[in-house]
């Protein structure tokens, strides 16, 4: 049964240079008719395909705190109202903008269940925050994360990025020391990858992009994983650290290769052995809910070979990696009988590594994660 559920809310006050999610501009946007359609796709989804309690909850986008209060409570009791979950275990986040965040909007979010908040911070360079689209300032981050702990948030993570452009080792070090000052208990630190359809990538394509080299950008990935264990945050995957007991378990679904749901417009689900790929048009997503219930513009039975593929290269991602035992209990199969080959290729490039119940990345492996999971592609 479904334990997980991701609901999208594709709305922005301003789009930043690099993203490629899906996304509109706020302002001029029929958002109540597009949460009355999400609330139909939620009615729909619970009747088609009923589920257990709920364990993880995670609403993202776009910019999900950039709903009004009236919307933003709407919102948040339809997914009372189709889901069943208890506030006391489920882990119930919200991503949001530091600098879009009111005390009495992290009330609402409170008292409606919300216990995990999720920072796009990015940097603590005010030039950078500027240079990558950011509509916050350094001071907004201090300011937003002191009133979510006074309202009673314990669960707060922060995303950062590196490899920006101009962006160097120094001032990668200056936002590190800064954000440890900050006591949350999560990070997200991806390194920035060029989108087609992003103003990044028009800009590259004009040779008007300064990005720091690759070496750089590999020593930056090494000063993050080293930083974050010196301030005790343990790396669970390739880009997340967590003070003990904060992994994110909304995102483990994912790299556990387990089903969630998927509500909102260019959401993907997994359910029943199917990945399906919500419309991302405004338009055509609302359009279709009104036309058929369901938004789906892609179907995909995932075949058994495929499974065990995803295992790897979504596995491979953690940092205590694949459990065989686990493997074989849910493909019954040993993963040796299916991935001996890769897996004695990767080991001798010094990319993979096994412990007694486990196969991982190497510390090497995790600079070259992209090429160690194309070798558990296409090879069953």
């Amino acid at each position: 049964m479904v334990k997980a559920a991701y609901f999208h809310i594709p709305f922005c006050a301003q789009i930043c240079y690099y993203c490629d999610f899906n996304k509109v501009f706020f302002k001029g946007q029929p958002v109540d008719e597009y949460l009355q359609a999400m609330e139909k796709e939620m009615k729909n989804t619970i009747e088609q395909f009923p589920s257990a309690e709920l364990e993880t909850i995670f609403v993202g986008g776009g910019t999900p705190t950039v709903l009004e209060m009236k919307q933003l409570d709407y919102f948040l009791a339809n997914i009372h109202k189709y889901f069943s979950f208890n506030t006391n275990k489920v882990e119930f986040t919200f991503e949001a903008n530091p600098n879009e965040l009111s005390k009495e909007k992290l009330r609402l979010l409170k008292d409606a269940g919300v216990n995990r908040l999720s920072f796009g911070v990015q940097t603590f360079d005010d030039n950078l925050l500027q240079k990558i689209g950011r509509t916050h300032r350094k001071d907004d981050v201090w300011q937003t994360i002191a009133m979510a702990k006074e309202v009673g948030f314990t669960n707060i993570s922060i995303d950062l990025m590196y490899g920006l452009p101009e962006q160097t080792i120094e001032n990668l070090r200056d936002t590190l020391e800064l954000a440890f000052k900050l006591d949350v208990q999560h990070f997200s630190a991806y390194s920035l990858i060029i989108e087609p359809k992003t103003v990044f990538y028009n800009l590259l394509k004009k040779d008007m992009l300064p990005l720091p080299s690759q070496e750089e950008e590999a020593e930056m990935y090494e000063i993050v994983m080293e930083q974050m264990e010196c301030y005790g945050y343990k790396q669970y995957e390739i880009s997340n650290y967590a003070k003990p007991g904060f992994s994110s378990r909304h995102n483990l679904t994912y790299w556990n290769n387990e089903e969630y749901f998927g509500i909102g417009a260019g959401a993907h689900s997994y359910v029943q052995g199917k990945r399906n790929v919500n419309a991302g048009p405004l338009k055509k997503y609302m359009n279709l809910i009104q036309e058929t219930g369901f938004p789906y513009v892609e179907s995909h039975e995932v075949t058994s070979a495929e499974k065990m593929e995803e295992e790897m290269f979504l596995g491979l991602r953690k940092t205590e990696g694949v459990s065989k035992e686990k493997f074989a209990q849910k493909y019954h199969r040993s993963i040796y009988d299916v991935f001996s080959k890769p897996i004695a290729e990767q080991k001798q490039l010094g990319l993979l590594e096994e412990t007694e119940s486990h196969i991982r990345l190497t510390h090497r492996g995790k600079l070259l994660g992209n090429e160690v999971f194309q070798a558990f592609i296409g090879v069953i």
